[in-house]
């Protein structure tokens, strides 16, 4: 208890900003390795080569990661981003029915349309209802 009592509000700050920068490191090692994986036109073993120097020299092999493909990095994450976007679209799309971009009771509404105008017969009305329903 006597060295809690002696720990200051001085020493409690700078314990609390050097927490903070060794978050903020790891976030950026966990960034750094997401993007290594995550772009394709890098060959196998040069992803090894990058994580052994992400592991024998952590904070140097980081800082080089940045400033070497910094500049991909943004682009790979758009990329995944919009892949990712197209395929929940995709698939909501399949759940909910409206890949043609119609749903079957507009589908119903339009065939309705076209029998009361005379376009299509009853006969032709009640197969493409059909059709449309399953």
């Amino acid at each position: 208890m006597n060295t809690l009592a002696e720990f200051g509000t001085g020493e409690l700050l700078w314990s609390m900003l050097w927490f903070t920068l060794f978050f903020i490191w790891i976030w950026i090692l966990i960034t750094c390795v997401m993007d290594l994986f995550r772009d394709h036109e890098l060959g196998g073993f040069a992803k090894f080569l990058w994580l052994l120097f992400f592991i024998v020299l952590p904070y140097l092999g980081v800082f080089i990661y940045l400033i070497a493909r910094g500049q991909g990095m943004a682009s790979r994450q758009v990329a995944a981003a919009q892949a990712n976007a197209e395929a929940q679209r995709a698939y909501i799309q399949h759940v909910a029915g409206t890949s043609g971009g119609t749903s079957t009771a507009d589908e119903l509404g339009r065939l309705a349309e076209l029998k009361e105008k005379g376009v299509i017969s009853e006969e032709e009305f009640n197969a493409l209802k059909a059709k449309a329903i399953g």
